[in-house]
């Protein structure tokens, strides 16, 4: 088989042959070695043809290209060698089993390394750990807040006056209020007010097994001095509770839409509350000052207050209401039996001064189980 030119040795393209019988005669050699010549100078010319396309481009568009490709294979490399934290959709929630550590369908927690319950000096030696290890992961950039709260976190929680005092976590120079405006988180409180009767509607449902004078599945009954306060958690410290979920699906699928929910930490929860006539809740603090407690009124009879900071609010059927729970805050219901219990869909949602990146870097330092 022999490469020959046609045409041109110089410009034209070269075609592939088949040679004749008699190829291994001398004079099929001598033509041979002619079309060899010219099949190095053929490509000799590709070559150099090659090169002067290279010199007519933009320098700087071919760096530029180059360095793009760069970027790329490093990001893909990146992603690869990460391995994501599953998350729960609602299909899984609803065809798959319980979570361990469910009781009553309520999270307990049962380590004594949760970052949420602990309160002791190893705490922020594991906060600044995990911090260390998210910036060795993507970035230092936007940490500078955090890192200044983790450090001094000890200092930050001594030193507040007692109107507010979270008790696990203080990310320092956020504005601090005891209410907030709904215009702080304004499409998810327009979202959560648009489908009020959606949650009216399961909560009604869920509240016909309280007939009997057993605590129905799904409940968790709180501590009060007075009264009855029982919780349905959708959402418990970053872990949705599915068997809860179940029975609300519409209610957990507008949890997704919300933009600024707070779904991948331990300082997130969802859940409907439910205070009865003559409650009292105890005053006390959150965990901590990064986010925001959503009210929506489900059920709002006369006599029912929310005291934060010192300041007085009353809830309003189909509205929200939002405060900063790492204040010192309570709840009570005055009103008589005929009135009702007072119902509540309460959503923690990120404080609208959390920048993104310290959002994405607080949902792995707080991470559920970390």
């Amino acid at each position: 088989m022999v490469w020959v030119p046609l045409g041109s040795p110089r410009t034209d393209c070269l075609t592939l042959l088949h040679p004749p019988a008699n190829a291994n005669s001398p004079k099929m050699s001598l033509e041979w070695l002619v079309a060899w010549s010219w099949s190095l100078d053929g490509l000799r010319d590709c070559i150099a043809t090659g090169i002067q396309s290279v010199r007519d481009c933009d320098t700087t568009a071919v760096v530029t290209v180059a360095c793009l490709l760069v970027l790329f294979v490093w990001y893909c490399y990146h992603v690869g060698r990460e391995q994501p934290r599953p998350y729960a959709s609602v299909n899984s929630l609803m065809q798959g089993a319980d979570t361990n550590g469910l009781q009553n369908g309520y999270v307990y927690c049962q380590s004594p390394e949760c970052v949420r319950c602990a309160h002791n000096e190893g705490l922020n030696q594991k906060l600044y750990h995990n911090l260390q290890e998210y910036a060795k992961r993507y970035s230092w950039s936007g940490m500078g807040r955090i890192h200044k709260g983790i450090r001094e976190q000890g200092r930050y929680l001594n030193s507040r006056p007692s109107i507010q005092k979270p008790e696990v976590f203080f990310l320092p120079d956020l504005p601090s209020t005891p209410y907030f405006s709904r215009d702080a988180q304004k499409h998810d409180v327009e979202l959560l007010e648009r489908n009020f009767q959606t949650i009216l509607c399961e909560f009604e449902t869920l509240y016909k097994a309280f007939s009997n004078c057993s605590l129905p599945q799904g409940w968790k009954m709180n501590s009060t001095p007075s009264g009855e306060w029982v919780t349905f958690y959708l959402v418990n410290q970053g872990v949705c509770v599915p068997r809860n979920c179940r029975k609300c699906p519409r209610t957990y699928r507008l949890l997704g839409s919300l933009r600024t929910c707070i779904g991948n930490n331990v300082f997130g929860n969802a859940c409907i509350s439910v205070l009865s006539p003559g409650t009292v809740i105890t005053e006390h603090y959150g965990p901590t000052n990064i986010r925001i407690r959503c009210h929506l009124g489900l059920k709002t009879p006369s006599g029912c207050e929310l005291v934060v900071g010192g300041e007085p609010q009353c809830w309003a059927e189909g509205r929200c209401l939002l405060f900063d729970d790492s204040f010192l805050h309570t709840a009570f219901h005055e009103g008589s039996a005929e009135d009702g219990p007072r119902v509540v869909f309460m959503v923690d949602l990120w404080h609208p001064n959390v920048a993104a990146a310290e959002r994405q870097a607080l949902d792995f330092i707080f991470a559920p189980g970390r």
